[in-house]
């Protein structure tokens, strides 16, 4: 009797993982900045999610749930190589215009090389701020820390963000 339960349960996992993949990879390539990286954060929040979806399922929002695994996954990744420092080259600026609109997507793509100079907590406050549109407390929730904390992760990520644009904007004068 239970082989029917079982399998409708992996059916509605597979369905959702269809449904909800490309969503959940873009999420965690914004919060990781790295497309490997955001691969390992879904495939173990996946992995973690399918051996508990009889009872993630039953989560008032299965998909935020999820997502809050795949922050999860990043957190123990720092936890795991926080000491390893990986430098990032300075983003580069396009000279001209370009007439056909990939102006604004090379200013986008300038943006996020930008916040993957951001240490990881920093990098991860500013994406769950404004990319995810969530609160400071759900953040503070997210990254295991006090709201206070999570606001100053915002804010110091903000003033490093603008002065290396100030700075940036001098060296163009």
């Amino acid at each position: 009797m239970a082989e029917p339960v079982t399998t409708a349960l992996a059916l509605d996992f597979e369905l959702f993982v269809t449904e909800r993949a490309d969503a959940l990879l873009r999420f965690a390539y914004v919060l990781t900045g790295d497309q490997a990286l955001a691969e390992d954060a879904v495939q173990d929040a996946l992995t973690t999610a399918c051996a508990r979806w009889a009872w993630v399922s039953q989560a008032d929002d299965p998909e935020a749930y999820v997502k809050r695994m795949v922050v999860n996954a990043h957190i123990s990744w720092w936890r795991r190589f926080r000491r390893r420092e990986s430098p990032a080259a300075e983003p580069t600026r396009t000279a001209a215009p370009a007439p056909d609109g990939t102006t604004d997507r090379a200013e986008a793509e300038a943006v996020w090389e930008l916040c993957k100079t951001l240490p990881d907590r920093q990098r991860a406050a500013v994406v769950l701020r404004f990319y995810e549109d969530l609160s400071y407390a759900e953040i503070a929730v997210l990254l295991h820390c006090a709201e206070a904390t999570a606001r100053s992760h915002v804010h110091r990520a903000l003033a490093v963000l603008k002065q290396t644009l100030t700075k940036e904007g001098a060296e163009d004068a």
